[in-house]
């Protein structure tokens, strides 16, 4: 099982980028006053029919290649159900996919969120062709950091440029 939930989220948008996602939105909710982490992914991929959504939970079906497993969403499903919290998919073919699981905050059993910014680094970098969006919300506080209007201003520059990537971290943090 993975160790932080941004590991998760990676895994997810990873399965996004393979079903042809051209935009992912990434949205973590942190309510300390609800006791509620949320995480929704969504995206704008292939998306599932009624059959593959019915077994996108099941640790022995995958529609990768490379491997007859697929553990990432089962092992999401089961992080959450041990926090007092469930993780449900929408898909639709042809529209996208959005994952939700939802966590008891304050739960013995949570994993920590881990390295968000890093998880997004890494799939900005290395996925100059899709587009991300973050909104990261804890109580009233919200963070948004949106690749479309960097690329606007970037043009042809590419956004691996250590010159883009020194203002990436910065724009996160890092």
């Amino acid at each position: 099982m993975l160790r932080e939930l941004a590991l998760h989220i990676l895994d997810i948008v990873e399965n996004s980028i393979n079903a042809g996602a051209t935009r992912v939105t990434i949205e973590v909710r942190e309510d300390t006053r609800e006791d509620t982490l949320i995480i929704r992914v969504a995206d704008n991929g292939r998306g599932m029919d009624a059959a593959a959504l019915q077994r996108a939970g099941d640790p022995f079906f995958t529609t990768r290649t490379t491997r007859r497993v697929g553990l990432g969403l089962p092992f999401l499903k089961q992080a959450a159900e041990m926090c007092n919290g469930l993780m449900s998919i929408e898909s639709q073919l042809g529209v996208g996919t959005t994952v939700t699981a939802t966590f008891q905050h304050s739960h013995l059993n949570r994993m920590p969120l881990g390295d968000l910014a890093g998880t997004l680094l890494t799939l900005v970098i290395g996925n100059p062709q899709t587009d991300f969006i973050l909104r990261h919300s804890v109580n009233d506080e919200t963070f948004e950091f949106d690749t479309r209007p960097i690329k606007a201003v970037l043009g042809d520059v590419p956004l691996s440029d250590p010159a883009v990537i020194a203002y990436l971290k910065q724009a996160l943090e890092i």
